[in-house]
């Protein structure tokens, strides 16, 4: 396997424009796809606001491909190892405000060519901004929580989930996980989504 001796940052807003070029697809077309408004994807392309996983899924779906062409760099090999030094963070800025949306998350699975299944390290941490949309796309979604205490919205119910608590749901359920209190919390996440190609 080689060896990545440097951690780089993976720029997903790069990758959706590039793509989206490459298909000829305009800013108002790849709206009517995902549903998000031209402005919000364009802030998104050009590194001005920071895309949650939810809307990675969704881009990805519109633009017929895997979530995991967005974290890789190469062709990908049949298996991965990532080192704890090796865990490559996706972009996740916050906006020129110095808005912070709460999280941070680094690829557990880059790599592996093939995945159906996403695997991420995420810090959750108070958020500066309240009364974020709740996420909804096709797949399900796997959390464990190694420390601190997680906050979980599944439609129209609220639990604190912590050290130890698992939670395993459909992704088609309006949902949002956030950092309950003022502590950071650690979560272990897989998520799966499905590609055009299995539907």
């Amino acid at each position: 396997m080689p060896q990545h001796k440097e951690v780089e940052e993976i720029n997903v807003g790069e990758k959706i424009k590039r793509l989206r070029i490459e298909k000829g697809l305009s800013l108002k077309e790849m709206a009517e796809r995902t549903g998000f408004s031209s402005a919000l994807l364009s802030q998104v392309e050009n590194h001005l606001v920071s895309p949650s996983l939810g809307t990675i899924i969704k881009i990805a779906k519109a633009l017929g491909v895997a979530v995991g062409y967005f974290l890789d760099l190469g062709a990908g090999e049949p298996y991965t190892i990532v080192r704890k030094n090796e865990r490559r963070s996706v972009s996740r800025f916050a906006s020129k405000d110095g808005v912070s949306y709460g999280y941070r998350y680094e690829s557990l699975g880059y790599g592996k060519k093939g995945r159906h299944m996403e695997p991420f390290f995420i810090t959750l941490e108070p958020p500066t901004v309240k009364d974020l949309k709740l996420s909804v796309h096709e797949g399900e979604e796997f959390i464990f929580v190694l420390e601190g205490e997680m906050e979980v919205i599944l439609g129209d119910h609220t639990d604190v989930l912590r050290p130890g608590d698992a939670i395993y749901y459909d992704s088609s359920i309006p949902h949002r996980v956030q950092c309950h209190g003022e502590k950071k919390t650690k979560i272990l996440a897989v998520l799966y989504a499905p590609t055009q190609q299995e539907e």
